[in-house]
């Protein structure tokens, strides 16, 4: 494939732009996204929260086009966004993805590339080492076939996905790896850890699962207990420290009486495989329709509205001091609840189970 001129800047010009990110957050610029070019994937991992077969015709007649995929890259980098996160499903599924991915490298993105690191060929490694993204991140899910399989779902994914790994270390591309931690894989956590550590590259872990965007609660099957969550945070000094320096800084009840409190909708956004822009990934069911409206209507009409939502009667997370520790997202309670408003008692359990651990204020 062609590939046309991609233009470089200077360690100076780029650390300007970092200058400037708190200022993009004060003015509200929507400087970082996150774009999911496809729902389908070559694995059938149990725990995922989309899971769409590779050869679905529906999903892939709703996909939005090569040029209507150039088209929201063209507005999002007019409205200012610099931090890219190109993600799935598995992006690579799309045979359109290096068009893709050259388009957004063209205009100037900071790319990062989330991959299940199955469909890492020799000819895509070598151009991703010619335009290399800021990023690359490969989910692991064991150090043996048997584990990672189990989550997979597909026989001979461990090989392809470690052949994937190799092939983007021996370019020396920007490689980290990471797992969902589920009871189909806790048992090899540290031994993927000391991999990670054996390649020397950054790892990191997640041991908490949430449902399926299409409502299914199949992952809540594979979750951890809370008391193991903790416990896997005790046994890794990282986390501890991080723990106990988040309890310092942000328990208390929130100051906002809106419901949706986090940052999503401030400067960053999240746009589906489908067009459908929302704060972030977790609220899909308020979304604005990039293929009918503009990126700018949305960020500057449609989300704005979105996030001054106020919780209608009893809503008892906004009067919890850990609501900051238990990360309440309205759009997670919406998929586990029904009601974006109901608290999440696997969360809850957990936010409680930390601040009796990490909470020195406390103690």
């Amino acid at each position: 494939m062609e590939c046309h001129h991609i233009p470089e800047i200077s360690l100076a010009q780029f650390g300007e732009r970092l200058y400037l990110y708190n200022e993009a957050i004060a003015k509200r610029i929507p400087i970082s996204g996150s774009f999911e070019l496809t729902f389908r994937c070559n694995l059938r991992c149990a725990h995922c929260y989309c899971n769409l077969p590779i050869n679905d015709k529906d999903a892939i007649e709703k996909e939005l086009t090569t040029e209507e995929v150039f088209d929201i890259l063209d507005q999002i980098a007019e409205a200012g966004c610099l931090w890219l996160l190109i993600t799935g499903g598995d992006p690579l599924v799309r045979q359109d993805f290096l068009e893709i991915y050259t388009y957004a490298k063209k205009k100037g993105f900071i790319i990062t590339l989330f991959t299940n690191g199955t469909l890492i060929t020799p000819e895509i490694a070598d151009y991703l080492k010619e335009w290399p993204p800021y990023k690359l991140e490969i989910t692991l899910y064991g150090v043996t076939s048997e584990t990672h399989e189990s989550v997979t779902g597909i026989p001979g994914s461990f090989k392809h996905c470690k052949k994937g790994i190799n092939l983007l270390l021996e370019r020396q591309l920007p490689l980290e790896l990471k797992t969902m931690v589920m009871t189909l894989n806790k048992d090899e956590l540290w031994q993927i850890k000391g991999y990670a550590e054996k390649l020397e590259v950054k790892f990191r872990f997640d041991p908490v699962l949430n449902p399926r965007i299409d409502g299914s609660k199949t992952p809540c099957k594979f979750r951890l207990s809370p008391e193991e969550v903790v416990k896997l945070d005790l046994a890794d000094e990282k986390r501890v420290k991080e723990w106990q320096e988040f309890c310092e800084k942000f328990i208390g009840p929130s100051e906002s009486d809106n419901l949706f409190i986090c940052g999503a909708g401030i400067s960053s956004f999240h746009i589906d495989p489908y067009g459908k822009m929302s704060a972030c990934e977790m609220v899909g069911f308020q979304n604005h329709d990039l293929c009918c409206g503009s990126f700018e209507e949305g960020w500057n009409i449609s989300i704005p509205e979105f996030l001054t939502i106020k919780p209608e009667g009893d809503y008892p997370c906004g009067k919890c001091e850990l609501i900051s520790l238990c990360g309440q997202c309205p759009g997670w309670a919406w998929l586990e609840n029904g009601s974006p408003k109901a608290p999440v008692e696997y969360l809850c359990q957990i936010a409680h189970l930390r601040s009796k651990t990490f909470n020195t204020k406390k103690h």
